[in-house]
């Protein structure tokens, strides 16, 4: 092993985080500074310190990260309405490059020389973390635990906790018997009955939403004010980034909305099946297109769309620092500076509805044009036969030749 003098751990205070402290001791003579960060996965990251403090950690940083990973993350993405092949809208995806950023952060504060992950070597997360860490230092040591060491099953990873007297729950509960991953836009499941593609979710496996059946007969109206493509406000009253994550999870999962079953393609070449509860990202994708369709000029909406994938599977990859999706974001927050207004839903039973849009200052909706009716001369309708006939003259001159 090549020296190290200490290194910074992304650290959860489970099973395997707490192993890899030990094992990045025994195994490279090193101190280790954790760090855990509080981006909304819905449980208290305190007592992390506590299990860092009793074996032995100095340097612990924890961290509330809810408003950052809002603001700077998850927003500037639903700007561009991003979503990984047509249903994934990158929950997992999206929270890694925070988390590359403060370790390598930390690691310049604290004068580490390496940082920790305990991502396996068969995912993304292992990708995402480490090109977003080399585009930020480019020198920086990698340690990744699962690429290095035998302890490859849950039992020799229970027997080296044992040997080493590591303070892990094993007793705590019921334990789930699927890998979950939780922050404020999502909570993923994958392992268990889903690795069956066939099989279907159990019911108490979800933890955030009711089932659309069990959802309130009543619909939900919500009212969402934009400035810039961002959510500054619901019903009425101003909120935060974070906030607004907060309370569409809560509104979200009340009313059954957010649920998804995937199968999706790994950068790494694999496919997997994974469920997801994404209720504020539902919503938020659902309305930020209808802020859009009311404020958007037709051809910068269009093209949009057709950067939006090649946005989805730079997040997806672990490209968030790359200078591509960089030049992407500066177009897309360009076309932001007209997405301001207002969008009502009604929420029910799963389903996100669009029954209002309105924009004070930058509708493009005329409706003396749009109009059914008489529209006093705004529209000469006899215009359009000209438009036809000259988009049409390609079409004319091979139907004849193959006349």
């Amino acid at each position: 092993m090549s020296k190290v003098n200490k290194v910074v751990l992304a650290y959860s205070g489970g099973l395997d985080t707490s192993i890899i402290l030990k094992w990045l001791e025994e195994t490279y003579g090193c101190e280790v500074v954790t760090f855990t960060a509080d981006i909304g996965q819905g449980e208290e990251v305190e007592p992390a310190r506590a299990k860092a403090q009793a074996m032995g950690v100095k340097e612990i940083y924890i961290e509330d990260l809810r408003e950052d990973f809002a603001r700077d993350y998850v927003f500037p993405m639903f700007r561009a309405n991003a979503i990984y092949e047509g249903e994934y809208l990158l929950g997992t995806s999206i929270a890694r490059p925070l988390i590359a950023r403060r370790l390598v952060e930390i690691a310049k504060e604290t004068g580490a020389d390496a940082i920790s992950h305990g991502a396996t070597g068969k995912g993304n997360d292992q990708v995402r973390f480490e090109l977003g860490a080399y585009a930020l230092n480019p020198d920086i040591k990698i340690i990744a635990p699962w690429r290095e060491w035998d302890l490859n099953s849950r039992e020799t990873l229970m027997a080296y906790a044992e040997k080493h007297n590591i303070p892990v729950d094993f007793n705590k509960g019921k334990k789930s018997p699927y890998s979950m991953d939780a922050n404020s836009l999502h909570i993923s499941y994958e392992g268990g009955i889903l690795e069956d593609p066939w099989a279907e979710p159990e019911e108490s496996m979800w933890r955030w939403t009711v089932s659309p059946e069990q959802a309130p007969d009543t619909p939900t109206y919500v009212e969402l004010s934009y400035e810039k493509g961002d959510i500054v406000a619901i019903n009425g009253k101003a909120v935060t980034p974070g906030q607004v994550m907060e309370q569409l999870n809560k509104l979200g999962g009340d009313n059954g909305i957010g649920r998804d079953d995937i199968v999706e393609n790994r950068y790494v070449g694999m496919k997997s099946r994974g469920c997801y509860e994404t209720p504020a990202g539902t919503i938020m994708l659902k309305a930020h297109r209808a802020m859009e369709s009311l404020t958007l000029d037709r051809e910068v909406a269009h093209m949009k769309d057709e950067l939006m994938p090649r946005y989805a599977e730079l997040v997806y990859n672990g490209y968030w620092w790359s200078p591509e999706r960089e030049m992407l974001q500066g177009m897309i927050d360009a076309s932001q500076a007209t997405v301001n207004g207002k969008v009502r839903l009604k929420l029910y039973k799963g389903n996100v509805i669009v029954v209002g849009r309105m924009s004070e200052t930058d509708s493009l909706f005329d409706e003396r044009i749009a109009t059914f009716e008489d529209d006093e001369g705004a529209y000469n309708q006899k215009d359009a036969e000209g438009f036809i006939k000259l988009n049409a003259l390609r079409l004319r001159i091979a139907a004849r030749k193959k006349q």
